[in-house]
């Protein structure tokens, strides 16, 4: 039974439904969809997320899940299967979580150290789903397609922290 607060959905094509749950073909012809979407979420934080305050941060990534939540709610449903692997707006949507607070320190370390090391981190965190990620994913609906995405994210965010307080050069002011 679909969620009445993602209802809106039915008004939108079922292949464009399909379509943006699964970044077009990206989700649906490339070899390990789930990398594919977390490098598209890479972009995505780049283009959209890498200069937004930290107000407009948390916004952006709050209704970006709710829109992700909502269309893979519908896709699961259209393609008759609990959090399909061809479905990859999830990890797209959840990577920018990866670096929530971490302004400071992609200004003060190469960023491509720090999008490589969320990069990895989160596929880890994805894939393996340790410290009770897995319980997110067993939600029901497009509120579990996206929700272990984003818990694998906050657990990405938080080791990224710890390392960069390891290194303790002040970088994570914001």
């Amino acid at each position: 039974m679909r969620r009445n607060f993602f209802q809106w959905t039915d008004y939108i094509p079922r292949e464009v439904v399909i379509a943006c749950a699964t970044l077009g073909p990206l989700g649906r012809r490339m070899k390990a969809p789930g990398t594919v979407g977390s490098a598209v979420g890479l972009v995505w934080y780049a283009i959209i997320f890498s200069n937004l305050t930290p107000l407009s941060y948390i916004l952006t990534l709050a209704i970006t899940a709710y829109i992700a939540m909502a269309l893979c709610d519908a896709a699961e449903g259209y393609m008759g299967t609990h959090d399909p692997q061809s479905v990859i707006l999830d990890e797209m949507v959840a990577v920018p979580a990866c670096f929530i607070g971490l302004q400071g320190a992609m200004q003060n370390h190469p960023p491509w150290i720090l999008a490589l090391g969320a990069f990895v981190l989160f596929r880890a965190f994805d894939i393996l789903k340790p410290f009770g990620i897995k319980r997110f994913e067993k939600l029901r609906g497009g509120i579990g397609v996206v929700a272990d995405d984003l818990a694998a994210a906050v657990a990405t965010c938080i080791c990224l922290h710890l390392i960069l307080m390891g290194i303790g050069d002040g970088s994570l002011a914001v």
